[in-house]
């Protein structure tokens, strides 16, 4: 009997790569989406977000989806998370 294996392979795109994520897959209406960018919430151009920007998107979507937090109010929680999560990284950097 064969044998055969299967190889996964995962993709973590760096925020140096130029990907571009459609936001019907991230779940969100392209004129909500059309709207964050005009806010400056997130970069949109003709349907897609940077990849790298797909994280924040999801959040900002969470947060009024869960909690029901305006746009202005999710886009300030979503900045103070991400320098928060910067400040982790840095103080974990300096203690190893």
């Amino acid at each position: 009997m064969a044998k055969f294996y299967l190889r996964f392979y995962c993709h973590t795109p760096s925020a140096e790569e130029d990907n571009w994520v459609d936001v019907t897959a991230l779940g969100v209406h392209p004129d909500l989406a059309q709207r964050l960018g005009d806010l400056g919430i997130i970069d949109y151009q003709r349907g897609f977000v940077p990849a790298r920007q797909a994280t924040r998107l999801r959040r900002v979507m969470r947060l009024r989806r869960n909690l029901g937090v305006n746009l202005p109010g999710a886009a300030i929680i979503v900045d103070l998370l991400e320098r928060i999560e910067e400040l982790q990284d840095e103080v974990e950097r300096l203690k190893g």
